[in-house]
């Protein structure tokens, strides 16, 4: 591994319906093993209805014909506890969103 690569483990995660899934967060130098818990994935979907609701809320006021939301989210483990970043200093989190209006309507 080189300098530049980043480590990344693998933490379980308990869904609102009960499923448990494997998430991948970077891995923290110096932190303490965590994942011997299972991790509420309530703060990322806390985070995702943030989000959608507050782009929801522009488009209603722009009336697009059409419009396309890309959302890129990355998940991190900070003091034991899932977070959820768009742009955290890095090239990894975006937002791409696309709207059309038919001017013929």
């Amino acid at each position: 591994m080189t300098y530049a690569e980043e480590r990344r483990e693998t933490i379980p995660v308990e869904l609102p319906n009960g499923a448990i899934v494997g998430v991948e967060v970077p891995q923290v130098r110096g932190r303490q093993d965590v994942a011997s818990s299972i991790l509420s994935f309530k703060p990322v979907t806390d985070a995702l209805e943030g989000i959608t609701e507050a782009i929801a809320t522009s488009l209603e006021k722009a009336k697009p014909t059409k419009a396309t939301v890309k959302l890129g989210m990355e998940i991190s483990l900070e003091s034991g506890k899932l977070t959820t970043a768009i742009v955290k200093g890095s090239s990894k989190g975006n937002l791409e969103i696309t709207l059309e209006w038919d001017t013929k309507a």
